[in-house]
């Protein structure tokens, strides 16, 4: 990926992050998430967490 996308998917991972109470060892779930989210480019779809998959 390039150094813009890894951006974007750090910032989104980390708000998902937050929102689902900053569980530790989770980082490459929310990471995945982040990934899927920014490349389906769905931002009509309410807001997930890892949990809620």
């Amino acid at each position: 990926m390039n150094r813009r996308i890894d951006e974007a998917v750090a910032a989104r991972a980390y708000e998902l992050w937050e929102h689902a109470g900053k569980p530790e060892g989770r980082d490459e779930d929310f990471w995945r998430l982040a990934e899927q989210e920014l490349l389906n480019e769905d931002q009509s779809s309410p807001r997930r967490t890892p949990d809620t998959l």
